[in-house]
């Protein structure tokens, strides 16, 4: 992939070839992001959306469980948004914690969780956390690292917070994949679309987002995808990107189908997820990450 707006990372992974500044990122969030509806937050979801939301994080569950055990413990949820991870984690018995630039999601969509955020510049509230020694079974990072100026420094960071047979969740979009280069290439799309500044500041594949773990001292012990949205973008009748009115329509296709595997036991949609990671298909790929030094 060559485009002027990006630079390879030495890892692997793509780059916005003009970070902005800490400011500039922190004054985005904090002031706009959540309360203009940006990215995927909005004021309101509709109940099978919802639904959709708990589906997919019973699998994501199955997954933690089938790493550390099925029991509970303490849950830091690094750039928790809307707080639907930490409810989640909760209600099956966590002590959860989260860190973000701005309440507003949380406060919207999860009010009674507000007294288990902290507010601030995350950099400096992982700090403060390591600086007392405070450690997690679990560590949350949910579409947070594709938003971050130097990801490798952060994942650096969060080895010190994860505690002994613990577990660094982390779910990034899977971006500029062979896939989406043959649409762009034939012209069935007309633009990068995955591109998003400012947004989103790094690209990861599969691929890169395990190099860069391993090289910031995780072994990545399983890697599995999601719904491959992007099938939609080869049948120009559901062409999203080349006609954006498709968009909701395209949404609710996917929320039906996830919804309707759902109904299946989330060990064998993993499996079936984590082929799809193998063979680099899924709009989002969420590596499960532990230590290197642990067996």
């Amino acid at each position: 992939m060559m485009d002027p707006r990006l630079k390879r990372h030495p890892l692997g992974f793509w780059q916005v070839a003009e970070i902005p500044s800490a400011e500039e990122l922190r004054a985005y969030y904090a002031k706009r992001y959540y309360q203009q509806e940006k990215a995927n937050y909005r004021h309101s979801y509709p109940p099978e959306e919802l639904d959709w939301m708990r589906i997919k994080l019973v699998q994501k569950h199955a997954a933690v469980t089938s790493l550390i055990g099925n029991r509970s413990g303490s849950m830091l949820d690094v750039g928790c948004g809307e707080g639907f991870t930490m409810a989640f984690f909760q209600q099956k018995g966590w002590t959860v914690s989260g860190m973000d630039y701005s309440d507003a999601g949380l406060l919207r969509m999860n009010p009674d969780l507000r007294s288990a955020l902290l507010v601030g510049d995350v950099f400096h509230l992982l700090d403060e956390a390591i600086s007392t020694g405070q450690q997690y079974d679990l560590v949350w990072l949910g579409n947070v690292l594709e938003h971050v100026t130097d990801p490798v420094s952060l994942l650096n960071s969060l080895n010190k917070l994860v505690a002994l047979n613990g577990l660094l969740v982390v779910t990034v979009p899977n971006d500029g994949t062979r896939l989406h280069e043959l649409l762009f290439e034939t012209a069935q799309i007309p633009e990068r679309f995955w591109i998003a500044i400012p947004d989103h500041i790094s690209y990861f594949n599969a691929q890169s987002l395990s190099a860069t773990a391993n090289a910031c001292g995780w072994s990545c012990v399983r890697l599995i995808s999601d719904f491959p949205i992007d099938w939609f973008l080869t049948h120009p009748g559901s062409n999203y990107v080349a006609d954006r009115n498709q968009g909701p329509a395209v949404h609710r296709a996917r929320i039906a189908l996830d919804r309707l595997m759902g109904d299946q036991d989330p060990v064998t949609v993993n499996a079936f997820y984590e082929s799809m990671a193998a063979i680099g298909m899924g709009r989002q790929i969420t590596a499960y990450l532990k230590l290197n030094s642990l067996p």
